[in-house]
């Protein structure tokens, strides 16, 4: 599977990548949309791959010893349907057919979970080169904590990270960020293929584009190099030869990602649509797909031809890959012989399931909580992760440069880095360390855990200020699109975050993350309930990302969640305060200011007011309960309702109903003190309390 010194390109190649171009430009026809202009020029490249470079075996694409590959450029992705129907996955031509149509294998960007050998979804450019550092992360960390004494190169947990780029993923500042970071990780198992087409939609990249690409990366700490399928004289040579030695001369260089340019025309050699923007977003049209057909020697009037001597023998790839397969489980097999204490951990991990002492690590800490205790639930959050993380070695995280504030450290753990970046505050290190650090840089935090999650069996998290979550939103929307337990640790979470500001002051956040599909947000009272929430976040059978939503300030520890929150927490809202009989008014809040709930409660009834207390620390969980349990916390009878949130109300109305009163925060913050926000704002006992009764009013009045 590895490239060696005998290299050889046949006709039979030559005769695989030719199809690989027709069938790329007869899908995008057929389907009257996509991009085929980089699959028609890419093919030769992505072949190169499949065939010479990456450690593959179609018979089994989750195959632990597999290298991983992920095209950034997701809008090409018939580069890699294409490569996978040649190899011999579960695709077929048929499914080309089917490309960009209601329930195919084929969709405009590959999808994780969709299709075989696809390892990551990759829509917005960017984050697919961003989230490669997170698989290459992900294997040294595995590796060092399964296998750390084998030397390099003969562990069956060592793999590599293959990636094929644009000039649209290296644009985004998420790859400069992640790439930054890499370079000072020194990722040898890393290697990024930059297609230098010189176009994008708008023309050619000079419009917007003209720095010195590989100098940036080599700047990053990357090995550069550059191959040329231009040539000086201006004509063109799809020269494989030249990738590949440029390829195989990258790998023997272990301290440093590589970055290979490559110079390309899109489109080549599609006549009229060669090195032309239209060929980049839009169906080549069939008067130029005939060109090409005939340029290659295909017949015009066939759609989607084949050639069964070339497409035998590249499915010969398979065969390779069974080979090293077979050669890889003796390995494995040597390695869970020597090592059975080893192997058991790694079994476990890889399905998916908790350490045998997971639940008393959360009952021991328990135990140490007592009630009316102030404390913050960020530090409630960090005492959870460090009990959790004495059980479970395949937890790992940090922040986004705020880790004391964020309370995300693994106490005693060393820094996931190379030895020579051991700093004063951080000398110990280790490249197996558990102690992520991120820097400014939240959204490759968000893409680079998506990519340890992908890229391993280990439970990444990480961290930020609440408001800063706006930095990261589009890499916790691909973890909730594709369903992958990405754990943010968001603290400073409301106005009472105080001086800093309404520039730090998150009051739309809360409703703008409960819009994201399959993000399960949760924003618990206090210390236990904080604890309970970690502990339902790693026992629940969901997959999906959950975002923790955590105090800055202090907050008391309610006797009620000591009593009830066991039990409570995993339903997402709960009955913490109740009455007898009906209640007159259902009072709901989440965080901070569940507090403020059930001292109003407590004004109510001494005026002959009975209120109910729910703490909904996860709408998200609350909404997959029965429909029996939500009419027991929320029964529809009780229409006197107020909910209470520092934030937006948005999220509330569907369990507020037609009279009940939001006590919200529907402007920016205030440049006060946490608790003098709070007050100015309306965050008050004494606020609910004559809500409540207004709600109470707004019933009796309209009945």
């Amino acid at each position: 599977m590895v490239y060696m010194s005998d290299f050889t390109w046949t006709e039979l190649d030559e005769r695989a990548v030719k199809l690989a171009k027709v069938l790329s430009a007869d899908a995008v026809e057929k389907a009257g949309s996509g991009h085929p202009g980089s699959p028609v020029s890419l093919a030769p490249i992505a072949y190169t791959l499949y065939q010479h470079f990456m450690k593959h075996d179609p018979k089994d694409p989750q195959w632990e010893g597999r290298d991983r590959f992920i095209l950034s450029g997701g809008h090409a992705s018939l580069t890699q349907y294409v490569q996978l129907y040649f190899s011999g996955y579960d695709l077929t031509l048929d499914d080309l057919k089917k490309f960009r149509t209601m329930g195919t294998r084929t969709p405009g960007h590959p999808e994780y979970g969709l299709t075989e050998g696809i390892e990551m979804t990759t829509g917005p450019l960017g984050q697919g080169l961003a989230s490669s550092v997170g698989f290459a992360m992900a294997q040294r960390y595995q590796r060092n904590l399964l296998d750390p004494e084998a030397p390099a190169g003969t562990s069956p947990f060592d793999h590599k990270v293959w990636v094929i780029c644009g000039e649209g993923d290296v644009e985004e500042g998420v790859s400069s960020e992640a790439a930054s970071l890499a370079g000072g990780q020194k990722l040898g198992n890393l290697t990024v293929i930059f297609d230098a087409n010189h176009i994008q939609i708008e023309g050619d990249t000079n419009l917007t584009f003209s720095e010195d690409v590989l100098k940036r990366f080599e700047a990053q700490g990357w090995y550069t190099d550059e191959v040329s399928f231009v040539q000086p004289d201006g004509s063109y040579k799809e020269d494989t030869e030249a990738l590949a030695a440029a390829l195989h001369k990258a790998e023997q260089v272990t301290d440093r990602p590589h970055f290979i340019k490559v110079n390309t025309l899109i489109a080549w050699p599609t006549p009229g649509k060669t090195n032309d923007e239209s060929s980049h977003g839009s169906k080549l049209g069939a008067e130029a797909v005939a060109g090409l057909k005939k340029v290659l020697g295909y017949d015009p009037e066939v759609a989607f031809p084949t050639d069964e001597e070339a497409l035998a023998h590249a499915r010969e790839v398979a065969d390779r890959g069974a080979e090293a397969h077979k050669a890889w489980n003796e390995k494995f097999e040597a390695w869970r012989a020597a090592n059975p204490d080893k192997a058991a951990l790694f079994d476990r991990m890889a399905a998916g399931e908790l350490p045998a002492d997971f639940d008393k690590a959360i009952d021991e800490l328990e135990a140490g909580i007592t009630a009316g205790a102030s404390v913050a639930t960020r530090k409630a959050s960090g005492a959870a992760l460090n009990a959790i993380a004495a059980v479970m070695p395949e937890l790992w995280g940090g922040s986004a440069d705020l880790g004391g504030s964020n309370n995300t450290t693994i106490k005693g753990a060393p820094s996931f880095l190379p030895a020579e970046y051991a700093t004063k505050t951080w000398p110990n290190v280790s490249e197996g360390g558990r102690v992520l650090h991120f820097g400014v840089r939240e959204l490759a935090m968000g893409a680079i855990t998506n990519g340890m999650i992908l890229g391993s069996h280990t439970r990444p998290f990480n961290g930020t200020f609440f408001m800063f979550s706006d930095y990261e939103r589009p890499a916790v929307r691909l973890a909730a699109l594709m369903n992958i337990p990405n754990l943010y640790v968001w603290t400073h979470d409301s106005v009472a975050v105080g001086e800093d500001g309404p520039t730090h002051q998150p009051v739309e956040n809360l409703a703008s993350m409960r819009a994201i599909p399959n993000l399960e947000v949760v924003r618990p009272a206090d210390e236990f309930e904080t604890a309970e929430a970690y502990r339902y976040t790693f026992k629940r059978e969901s997959t999906a990302p959950v975002a923790m939503i955590l105090t800055r300030q202090n907050v008391p520890t309610l006797a009620e969640t000591i009593e009830k929150a066991k039990d409570g927490v995993k339903h997402g809202a709960y009955v913490l305060v109740d009455t007898e009989g009906t209640p007159d008014v259902i009072l709901m809040a989440s965080g901070s200011e569940v507090q403020h709930a059930v001292e109003a409660a407590k004004t109510l009834a001494g005026e002959g007011v009975k209120a109910r207390v729910v703490s909904v620390p996860s709408m998200e969980w609350f909404e997959q309960q029965s429909a029996e349990y939500k009419e027991s916390v929320l029964p529809a009878a009780v229409q006197a309702r107020v909910s209470v949130e520092a934030g937006l109300a948005l999220s509330w109305y569907k369990y507020l109903g037609s009279y009940g009163k939001a006590v919200s925060i529907e402007s920016f913050g205030l440049q006060g003190g946490g608790s003098e926000n709070m007050v100015a704002l309306g965050i008050t006992a004494e606020h609910v309390a004559e809500e409540a009764k207004a709600s109470i009013a707004a019933v009796k009045a309209a009945r």
